[in-house]
């Protein structure tokens, strides 16, 4: 008796999903799993809205998450030596856009650059203009244009492209050319999730977005219903120590608790 079953074609981006997985599993990255009250930041992307300023969830947490880094830089930075760490003027964040290729929808990395210098109806629009780029499969990271070298890459034997990743990463300059010195996830505009995910990542920092969901909370002494942000930080503990990094989680919560970075 035959077993029904057929093939389906991997997209070639994730091919570079594997590898960084595999090459973040050995980053010393401290994960802390928050929860943000993002009761009052909603109310406000919702007034504007209303205005006719349409200025996204997503976008605004970057931005958020930008203006704590732009405070607290040595977060996102890179580990030159044991002796070292290169930190750079600007914050630039990796964040994955969900294209159609070939008829499936597969995640494809963009890099907002200077994304503390830019405002969140700015970074709405530049994540709005990357969902509308063509894609073609030869594609790899959009707003960029792919060389000969990154497509040989993909013809690569596993550890080959292993080792890349790895030349990569002691280069800082280099990789935070091409990938940022932050990286952003969000599952939660993709459903509801009453929970976190604990992405792998090669970053400095990393942070997964889940969704947002109706919560208890006590708020001047009486319990509210309020709107919960679950999100997950990966942070690299060889380059930052555990006092500056709960300095940087607190302006972090301040920034989205309190909708700082909308207009």
């Amino acid at each position: 008796m035959n077993t029904p079953y057929r093939y389906q074609n991997i997209p070639r981006s994730r091919i570079a999903t594997f590898d960084t997985f595999a090459i973040g599993l050995s980053k010393h990255h401290v994960t802390a799993l928050l929860e943000f009250d993002v009761t009052d930041s909603r109310k406000k992307l919702k007034e504007l809205r209303k205005g006719g300023t349409n200025i996204s969830f997503n976008a605004w947490l970057v931005k958020a998450i930008a203006t704590a880094l732009k405070k607290h830089p040595e977060a996102a930075a890179f580990l030159v030596s044991k002796k070292k760490l290169i930190i750079f003027d600007d914050i630039n964040i990796s964040m994955l856009v969900e294209k159609t290729l070939d008829g499936a929808r597969v995640p494809i990395p963009m890099v907002i650059e200077q994304a503390d210098k830019k405002s969140a109806l700015e970074i709405t629009q530049e994540i709005e203009n990357a969902k509308s780029q063509e894609l073609s499969g030869r594609d790899i990271v959009l707003q960029k244009r792919t060389s000969a070298y990154q497509n040989l890459y993909y013809h690569l034997p596993g550890f080959l492209r292993r080792a890349v990743w790895l030349m990569i990463l002691k280069n800082p300059r280099f990789a935070y050319q091409k990938m940022g010195n932050a990286v952003v996830t969000s599952v939660g505009m993709m459903g509801r999730i009453n929970g976190w995910f604990i992405p792998r990542s090669i970053h400095p920092v990393s942070f997964g977005v889940g969704s947002v969901l109706k919560k208890p909370r006590a708020v001047e002494n009486e319990v509210k219903i309020r709107d919960i942000l679950n999100m997950t930080v990966l942070i690299d503990h060889d380059v930052i120590d555990g006092a500056p990094m709960v300095r940087f989680l607190n302006d972090l919560t301040k920034a989205i608790e309190s909708g700082e970075e909308i207009v």
